[in-house]
This record gives C-alpha cells, structure tokens and sequence, in this order.
C-alpha cells in the first residue's frame, strides 16, 4: 500500500515537470509551493492511516460532538468554493477567466479528482469510522472541496486575496464536518485536502482543453450538478446546438 502512495506522488511529480515543458504553460508563472503543501499532506494522511493517533483524534472528536452527531451540512459546504468561482463576478471581483474557461477548468479538475480518490479508495479499502463500508481513505468530500478552493484562488487572487482564500475555510469546515460525521479519520481528510490543491492547481496553470473554441453557431449549454450517495461525485449535462 504504501509503495502505491509513492507511486502517485511521483506520477503528480512528473505531471508537475512536464507541465513546464509544455509551450502551452510558458504564459503563466508556476509556483511549486501548493505541490509541495499538497505532497505533505498526502504523505501526513498516508502515515496516519491504521495508527493510533488516527483514532485518538477520532476518539476526540467523538467525545466532543457525541455518538449520535449528524449533519448533512457537509453536503453543502463541499460546493460552496465552486458556487464561489461564479459568483465572485457578481460581488464585483474580477476573474481571470470567463465563465466559459471557468466551466472547463471545474470539469476537467474535478473529474481528474474523482479518477484519483475512487482509484486509491478502491485499492486501500480503508473501513470508515462507523463501519458502513471500506471506501474511507482517501476522503472525496475533502478532495472535491479543496479542488475547488484551489480554482477559485487562482481566479481571484490578483482580485481580492480575501475572497480568493475563503474558499479554504469552507474546505476546511467540510473536512472536520466529515470527521464529526464519523464518516472519515483525520487521515483521510488530509490526503483528500493533499489531492485536491494538487490537481486544483495543476489544471488552473495547465489545462490543454482551455485552448478550446466555440464559434457562434456551436454554442451549447453545460450544466455542473452535485451527485450524492455513499460517495460524493459530479455530474455534467452538455448539450451543444448543431
């Protein structure tokens, strides 16, 4: 299992690499420092898994919220960094983006997300705190959150560094509301955090398909919607006109 972490963090590594390389990045500055933030993260969560510590501060939690505590809250919170990406234009911050790239670049990070949480929650059948099944580590509620955080910092940072960050608080609350749901260990909300400011990052410097374009008489109309369930996913409905 452990060889399988390595494994990705090299694979996110020569993502990272490449990327430079590529013509189509030499208009934008790469800054390495959220990679690192991120490989931190994931390695912290990957060497708390099946410890101790991992379950004292379930145990804390616990205590604190008590054995009955649910809220569907978190349901919510995953998507308010993505609500934010939009909305920012509207509250009278500047984008980097039109509404157009910013569509593209949420579809492309969040599935490039979901393809990396599902393939390490099927490969380490982690069991959840409450036992309801083995899809634990790494967490997606966490990971699509940050994902999302990471895109909206990008886009308004220049803007308003305040409202570019605020997206990581609402992160953060969906992560320890996951932990308080006892559907995650602490290790499993840092590694989906790590996951998701990596591949949040990744596509807002690069991302071949922003490059894509529409004429007037192939427009069409997207639709992002959350999906819910023993997993937390992300639907598209795309529907061009011919």
């Amino acid at each position: 299992m452990k060889n399988y972490f390595f494994v990705v963090l090299i694979l996110m590594s020569n993502l990272i690499h490449c990327q430079s390389l590529d013509s189509l990045s030499t208009t934008k500055k790469i800054s390495y420092t959220p990679f690192y933030v991120s490989a931190g993260l994931v390695t912290t969560g990957a060497l708390l898994l099946n410890t101790t510590i991992n379950q004292d501060i379930q145990n804390k939690a616990d205590s604190r919220f008590g054995p009955n505590f649910h809220t569907q809250l978190d349901n919510v919170t995953v998507f308010v960094p993505m609500a934010q990406i939009y909305a920012g234009k509207l509250l009278g911050f500047e984008p980097k983006n039109n509404s157009k790239h910013q569509t593209i670049s949420i579809i492309t990070a969040n599935v490039l997300t979901y393809v990396l949480v599902t393939g390490l929650k099927n490969t380490v059948k982690a069991n959840r705190p409450d036992d309801s099944d083995q899809l634990s580590f790494p967490s997606g509620h966490s990971a699509i959150a940050f994902t999302n955080a990471a895109l909206l910092f990008q886009e308004y940072k220049d803007s308003s560094i305040w409202y570019a960050s605020s997206g990581f608080l609402f992160a953060t609350a969906t992560g320890m509301l996951r932990i308080a749901n006892n559907k995650h260990y602490a290790s499993d909300v840092l590694a989906g955090a790590g996951i998701g400011l990596a591949t949040g990052f990744l596509v807002s410097y690069y991302n071949p398909l922003q490059n894509l374009h529409f004429g007037k008489k192939n427009k069409g109309t997207a639709l992002i919607y959350p999906q819910f369930g023993n997993q937390i996913g992300i639907g598209a409905i795309i529907r061009p006109n011919f």
